[in-house]
């Protein structure tokens, strides 16, 4: 039992006093100040979670790219790989070539810094995603917003850009009362609105479940004598354990989903071809 004990302690999980079962609450993404309290820096356990993903990212990068040859190297070519699959799977699919080189800076960026931010939920010592509370998905969310606005105006000028968005050829003009609203509100608050919700509810919804398996696993398991409940606590484990294994898939997968949607938003802003 006690190794079953250690490995709930490495994933965060502790019972209430009294041994009673405790349920992962919504407070855990709105932790008190643990550094720098009462000043303009002040952090969070979120926040230095945030801070430390990112001075390893840059790390990884930084060395990487100072060590970079000619003939790369396995770990040199792994990195290229993950650069050239955003470049080629995401910016220059949905993009093409010519319009795709401007962003792939940018939507790399956005993938691999979501990703493993994303990846915090299951690290042992962080266990909550970087990405869940609502300020690093409306970041990302607002680069975006800004990007797509900035392409429009460049490619066709905001006036023909809001024509071709809210008024389609061959639509009557009745309907047009409708559409023009609507097509507004799309482009000035759902896309954008649409990106961060997305990202912030998966990643919300994940830890909790997981939380809320490893959770019950220990009560079942080192709490309860009954073989019975015993049995479910190894259910519990299994579900966890399998439910750790989807959030790294998940982590990719919302990495993916909104490096493809912001890269569509930023393509839908150029004029059509003919």
């Amino acid at each position: 039992m006690a190794g079953v004990a250690e490995l709930m302690g490495a994933a965060g999980m502790t019972l209430a006093a009294g041994g009673e079962l405790e349920i992962p609450q919504i407070d855990e993404f709105l932790p008190p100040e643990i550094l720098f309290a009462g000043t303009p820096f002040a952090m969070n356990r979120i926040i230095l979670i945030r801070v430390v993903m990112t001075v390893i990212m840059l790390l990884i990068l930084g060395i990487s790219a100072s060590r970079a040859k000619l003939i790369p190297g396995r770990w040199q070519g792994f990195v290229e790989w993950g650069i050239e699959y955003v470049r080629d799977k995401i910016v220059y699919e949905v993009m093409g070539e010519l319009r795709g080189k401007r962003y792939v800076p940018m939507i790399c960026t956005i993938f691999f810094t979501i990703f493993f931010f994303n990846l915090c939920g299951i690290i042992p010592g962080m266990n909550v995603a970087a990405t869940a509370t609502i300020m690093m998905p409306l970041i990302f969310a607002a680069w975006t917003f800004v990007q797509y606005w900035i392409a429009a105006c460049r490619e066709q000028g905001l006036i023909s850009y809001l024509k071709q968005e809210c008024t389609p050829p061959g639509v009557p003009f009745p309907v047009l009362i409708l559409l023009v609203p609507m097509q507004l509100i799309d482009i000035l608050i759902i896309r954008p609105a649409s990106l961060t919700l997305r990202l912030l509810a998966n990643m919300i919804a994940g830890h909790l479940i997981v939380a809320l398996c490893f959770s019950a696993t220990q009560f079942f398991l080192i709490v309860t004598e009954n073989k019975m409940m015993m049995a479910a606590g190894v259910v519990t484990f299994v579900g966890g354990f399998v439910m750790t294994l989807f959030e790294a898939f998940v982590a990719y997968l919302q990495a993916f989903i909104f490096a493809t949607l912001s890269t569509v938003y930023i393509n839908m802003s150029y004029p059509e071809e003919d």
